[in-house]
């Protein structure tokens, strides 16, 4: 009988994972609604009264995704005004939900990704994660990789779907 060998173990095989690249921080909505008239019209000098009295501390640290929840027409300047007023604490700003903000936060990462090390190697993207990993993620990974790697495969290396491979 011979010896069962893990050819997993000694391929150069490089698995890549985006869960790794997740930055710790509170992902936090801010909903607008209650700073408008009824819920739906902003009064300049009211919506700037409400600016002034919040506690813009409770949001360090935290990457914060505005919105309105209402059908409410805001003017862009409004969205402009509460960022100057986030801007010293949060790690980032932008108009949307959860998960247009977690997009955001994985695209900055990944176009600053340093993927020299994937170069002429086949590289494997882990797939399911634990945390909230943004299907934009993947794609921007598989392009950005794609552009060194010998070969682009997802999920895991005992069962892996070939994507890209150099011809």
């Amino acid at each position: 009988m011979s010896e069962i060998i893990n050819r997993v173990s000694q391929s150069k095989l490089v698995t890549f994972n985006l869960e790794d690249y997740y930055p710790k921080g509170n992902r936090v909505v801010l909903d607008i609604k209650d700073w408008l008239f009824e819920g739906l019209i902003l009064r300049e000098k009211d919506f700037r009264a409400q600016l002034e009295n919040c506690d813009w501390s409770q949001y360090k640290d935290c990457f914060v995704a505005l919105n309105c929840s209402t059908d409410a027409i805001v003017p862009g300047w409004a969205y402009m005004l509460i960022s100057t007023k986030l801007q010293p604490y949060a790690k980032k700003i932008i108009i949307g939900d959860l998960e247009m903000l977690e997009s955001s936060i994985y695209q900055s990462i990944i176009e600053n990704l340093d993927v020299s090390e994937f170069a002429d190697k086949p590289v494997i993207i882990k797939g399911c994660s634990n945390k909230p990993v943004p299907a934009n993620a993947y794609l921007w990974a598989t392009t950005k990789i794609q552009a060194v790697a010998k070969s682009v495969m997802y999920g895991e290396a005992c069962s892996s779907v070939p994507l890209f491979k150099v011809k």
